[in-house]
């Protein structure tokens, strides 16, 4: 995500390195780079041209004091900017109502059925709502059944008529059945086309009129990039949208959905999404996304990641056990399982402070951790309650067990007793505190 725009900022920022102070003549040539990568990232030209003009007249008028360079204090003037271009702060959903109803809209292939089932996850687990889905897409084969699937892998209840053409009617008994039965709130999925027309704009609009939502989210796909932006243009013409979704995150984006969307129809960006997990989904916030672009990493959202896998009394139960020197192969299995519905796993090392440039160009599969589990499953529960009686009989049984060699058992030993012997190192020098840190797993 914004790999090749975050290359070409640092880049620019280059260009000062060495420069006593901040001019006219030195800062011409990076403010000219910087506006070639927003629009290599298909940002728009007159934004990507509004956005270096603020950035030249605040350079210029910084004055660079003598611990700070100009090279960083432009890193600062842009990351201040890019913050403002995508809305300054987050925007949280409007859950007013009684049930709160949201309505889902974008074209087909965006990713809005599954989205409408991450969302559903979401209020549920992080924000404690009791939400129901309604299938009113009537139109594209199996989207019906898709959202049936997906309810039931998030444990939400799927309202849906098959069978009826009407998605108007569908979208009011679905708000019918949540008073009915509890439900305070109601997430609508409706049509998308492949491409925008107006009986597809006036249904999803007839559907506004009847349920009188609270909120209306726009679900954009960010590879599209500029068309992105055009299509949000035209559906909030029609719709008057409350939020912008981006999904496909994590793909070969370029960033320029999300640098230009909220410059384009001044309505903020709620939530990006990544991948098909149902935990893949997180809310918008500016200021990390504008460091994650520069390279900065984003350790806020790695840590909050890693509470939402992580309870006080698994916390707790690792402390005590690393205090103890007991932790085991049984505790490490259950945190690779933990690190695994965090999200990609790429994403999570590049949120880290420092280490998003080492991994750009590496290749880290969803099955980095495949080859480790398999050692671990070949161990009898004995031994993997303790580690310390694997001798070579036991080693030669657990390597063939698990189609490896007794070289690749040997380094996974090795790593794993330096990994126990530095948590119980932090521990020592942190207590609890350092433990909580600790908790995502290595």
């Amino acid at each position: 995500m914004f790999e090749s725009l975050s290359t070409r900022l640092e880049t620019a920022f280059k260009q000062l390195k060495g420069e006593g102070r901040i001019s006219d003549i030195n800062i011409a040539s990076t403010i000219k780079e910087i506006r070639r990568a927003l629009v290599d990232a298909d940002v728009n030209y007159k934004i990507a041209k509004a956005f270096t003009d603020a950035v030249r007249e605040k350079a210029l008028g910084e004055k660079v004091i003598n611990a700070v360079s100009p090279g960083q204090l432009m890193v600062k003037i842009v990351k201040d900017e890019l913050v403002r271009l995508m809305g300054g702060s987050a925007s949280g959903l409007d859950l007013s109502g009684r049930p709160s109803v949201i309505l889902v809209a974008g074209l087909q292939g965006s990713g809005k059925t599954t989205f409408c089932g991450k969302l559903a996850l979401f209020l549920r687990n992080r924000q404690g709502r009791l939400p129901l889905l309604v299938a009113a897409d009537i139109y594209r084969p199996a989207a019906i059944e898709q959202l049936i699937i997906l309810g039931q892998q998030v444990e939400v209840p799927v309202y849906s008529e098959p069978g009826s053409a009407d998605a108007v009617a569908i979208a009011v008994h679905g708000i019918q059945e949540a008073k009915a039965k509890g439900y305070n709130t109601v997430i609508i999925d409706t049509a998308g086309r492949l491409a925008i027309d107006e009986a597809m704009m006036q249904e999803v609009a007839d559907i506004r009129t009847a349920v009188q939502p609270q909120e209306i989210l726009f679900v954009v796909d960010s590879m599209t990039g500029q068309d992105a932006v055009n299509t949000a243009k035209t559906f909030h013409e029609k719709l008057r949208f409350t939020g912008v979704v981006l999904t496909k995150m994590d793909g070969d984006s370029r960033g320029g959905a999300a640098l230009s969307i909220r410059y384009t129809v001044d309505e903020p960006i709620k939530f990006v999404s990544m991948g098909e997990k149902p935990e893949s989904m997180d809310i918008f916030y500016p200021e990390r996304m504008a460091q994650r672009i520069l390279g900065m990493g984003d350790i806020t959202t790695l840590v909050e990641k890693a509470q939402q896998q992580f309870s006080e009394q698994q916390v707790s139960r690792l402390e005590k056990k690393i205090r103890k020197n007991q932790f085991d192969f049984e505790d490490f299995r259950e945190q690779l399982a933990m690190v695994r519905k965090m999200g990609n796993l790429k994403d999570l090392v590049g949120m880290i402070p420092g280490l998003g440039k080492q991994v750009k160009d590496l290749d880290i599969s969803e099955d980095a951790f495949k080859g480790v589990e398999a050692l671990i499953c070949s161990m009898t529960p004995l031994e993997r309650r303790n580690p310390d009686i694997l001798d070579n009989p036991r080693k030669r049984r657990i390597a063939a067990g698990s189609g490896k060699d007794i070289l690749e058992l040997n380094q996974f030993l090795k790593q794993f007793e330096q990994m126990r012997q530095m948590m119980k190192t932090m521990n020592k020098m942190g207590g609890a505190k350092s433990l909580k840190g600790l908790s995502i797993p290595r």
